[in-house]
C-alpha cells in the first residue's frame, strides 16, 4: 500500500514574482486579435515583470473556456518557445483563471517545480453566454432544476436569471433594495475610470445605472459583466527560486489559497443564493482565514467575482465582511470603496473591467499584486498590505486566495513607484474618500513646506 501524503507535512512557500495582462476589449472589434496574440502579450509582460527568461519556466498551466483542446500549447509554442515543458490545459468555467493559478501553486508547493507559468485567455463571441452543445448533458442541469422549481425559467439568457433570482431571494429574506445592488454597479464603473486595462472607463450616475437597458428584471446592463477578449498571466516561484534570482523586492506571497466545489446545500435547500455558490465561497474563505491566521478585518483590498452586482453583495456576506443579510447596509456605509473598511474591485471588477472567462482570475491576481507592490497608480489603495481574491464558476468551483508581500523589507527598499491615492469626486454620497485624500494632501503640503524651510536653514556641508 502506497503511503498517503499528510496535510500536516511542511509545505513550501509560493510567491507570485511577475504578472501581466492585456487590455480587455469588446469581442468582434475590427482588427481584434486572436488568442495566441493575446496570450503572447500577457505572458511576455509577466516574464518581463519577473525579469526572467521563459527558459526558466518548468511547467505551464493554461486556462480557457471556449476553444479546442491544446489551445494552451498553441498559445505558448510560437510566442514563448518550444522547450518541451508540460503544458496543462484548464477549463473550470468562470473560475478557470484562478484554477490555473491554483494548479501552478500546487506544483510548486508540492516540490514538483520551482517556477511555473499560469496563463489564461479568452476569445469570445458577442452577446450573452450560450451552451456549445445540445447533444450532451448540460453540466449545470441540476443547478437549473433548483431555479426552475423555485422561480421558473424564461427564454432569456440563463446566467442573468440565476443571479437576478438570487437577488430577489435576498430581497425577500432580508429587505435588500434594488438601489443597493445598483450602487455596486455605479461604484465599479467609477473605479474603472482609473484602469487603463479596463474594457469600460466611463463613469455613470446612480440613476443612469438604474435606468440603463434591462437585462433581466431589475438587473440592468450596467450591473452585468460584458463578454470580453483578453489574457492575463502570472509567474509563480518557490522561495529557493526567488532568492537565487534576487526577486525578493517584487515577490508576493500566496499566504493561503483554497478551492471548493459545490456542497449539498447548493441543491437541497431550495435556495438560489446557495445554488449560485454562496456556501462554496463561504467555506473557501473560512479555510483561508484559518490557514493564514487572519480575519476579514485584516484585509485591505479585495478583487471578487462581480459577474453581476448581486453576486458582489452576496460575496460580501460569504467572505465574512458583514453578517448574512447585511450586505446592503455595507454598501450604504461605503465600506466597499476608498475611505471605507475595504476597497473592493479597485480594477472596476468584472462589471466594468470585463470578463474574458479564462483570464479573469489571473487579472484579479495581477491587480492585487500591483496593489501590494504600490504600483496601481491612481487606483492605489493607500497602505495596502493584505489582499484577498475571489473567483467563482457556476457548475461549480470557487477559488479564494490571500496575498501579502513575501519580503516586505526588500520591497520597501526597492520600491520605485510612488503611491497615489485615487482623487475621485462624486455626485453621490457613496464615496467617502475625497475628504480623506484632501486631508492627506494638506499634510503633505505642510511637510513639503517645512522641508523646504529646513533645507534653506541647513548648512550645505550637512547635505
Amino acid at each position: 500500500m502506497l503511503p498517503v501524503a499528510s496535510k500536516n507535512l511542511p509545505q513550501r512557500m509560493v510567491f507570485v514574482v511577475g504578472v501581466g495582462m492585456t487590455k480587455f476589449l469588446k469581442p468582434g472589434l475590427e482588427n481584434s486579435r486572436d488568442y495566441p496574440d493575446l496570450a503572447k502579450e500577457a505572458a511576455q509582460k509577466a516574464l518581463a515583470d519577473a525579469q526572467i527568461p521563459y527558459s526558466l519556466v518548468e511547467q505551464a498551466c493554461v486556462g480557457y473556456v471556449y476553444g479546442d483542446s491544446t489551445c494552451g500549447q498553441r498559445s505558448i509554442y510560437h510566442s514563448l518557445g518550444l522547450t518541451g515543458i508540460p503544458i496543462i490545459n484548464v477549463n473550470n468555467n468562470c473560475a478557470t483563471g484562478s484554477t490555473a493559478l491554483f494548479m501552478a501553486r500546487q506544483l510548486i508547493q508540492g516540490g514538483m517545480a520551482d517556477c511555473v507559468l499560469a496563463l489564461g485567455f479568452e476569445k469570445m463571441e458577442k452577446g450573452s453566454l450560450v451552451t456549445s452543445s445540445s447533444h450532451r448533458t448540460n453540466p449545470v442541469d441540476k443547478h437549473l432544476e433548483v431555479l426552475i422549481n423555485k422561480y421558473g425559467l424564461s427564454a432569456k439568457p440563463i446566467a442573468p436569471q440565476m443571479f437576478a433570482f438570487a437577488g430577489k431571494e435576498h430581497m425577500e429574506k432580508y429587505g435588500t433594495t434594488v438601489e443597493q445592488f445598483a450602487k455596486i454597479g455605479w461604484k465599479n464603473h467609477k473605479h474603472s475610470v482609473n484602469n487603463p486595462n479596463s474594457q469600460f472607463q466611463q463613469e455613470y450616475s446612480l440613476d443612469e445605472v438604474m435606468t440603463s437597458r434591462e437585462v433581466f428584471d431589475y438587473l440592468t446592463v450596467l450591473q452585468c459583466c460584458p463578454t470580453s477578449d483578453g489574457a492575463a498571466a502570472a509567474v509563480l516561484a518557490s522561495e529557493l527560486f526567488v532568492r537565487k534570482h534576487g526577486l525578493e523586492s517584487k515577490a508576493v506571497e500566496i499566504l493561503a489559497q483554497e478551492m471548493v466545489t459545490d456542497l449539498p446545500s447548493s441543491f437541497k435547500e431550495n435556495s438560489i443564493i446557495k445554488m449560485v455558490g454562496f456556501d462554496m465561497s463561504k467555506e473557501a474563505a473560512r479555510k483561508c482565514y484559518e490557514k493564514s491566521g487572519l480575519r476579514p478585518s485584516d484585509i485591505d483590498v479585495i478583487e471578487l467575482h462581480d459577474c453581476f452586482s448581486v453576486n458582489e453583495l452576496l460575496t460580501y456576506e460569504a467572505l465574512g465582511l458583514c453578517p448574512e443579510g447585511q450586505g446592503g447596509k455595507l454598501v450604504d456605509r461605503g465600506d466597499n470603496t476608498y475611505g471605507g473598511k475595504w476597497v473592493i474591485n479597485p480594477s472596476g471588477g468584472l462589471i466594468s473591467k470585463g470578463h474574458p472567462l479564462g483570464a479573469t482570475g489571473l487579472a484579479q491576481c495581477a491587480e492585487l499584486c500591483w496593489q501590494l507592490r504600490g504600483e496601481a497608480g491612481k487606483r492605489q489603495v493607500p497602505g495596502a498590505k493584505v489582499a484577498l481574491q475571489h473567483n467563482l464558476g457556476i457548475g461549480g468551483a470557487v477559488v479564494v486566495t490571500i496575498y501579502r508581500m513575501g519580503f516586505p523589507e526588500a520591497a520597501s527598499s526597492f520600491r520605485t513607484h510612488q503611491i497615489e491615492a485615487v482623487p475621485t469626486s462624486s455626485a453621490a454620497d457613496g464615496f467617502k474618500a475625497n475628504f480623506v485624500f484632501k486631508e492627506i494632501e494638506k499634510k503633505l503640503e505642510e511637510i513639503r513646506r517645512l522641508t523646504a524651510q529646513l533645507l534653506w536653514l541647513t548648512p550645505t556641508y550637512w547635505l
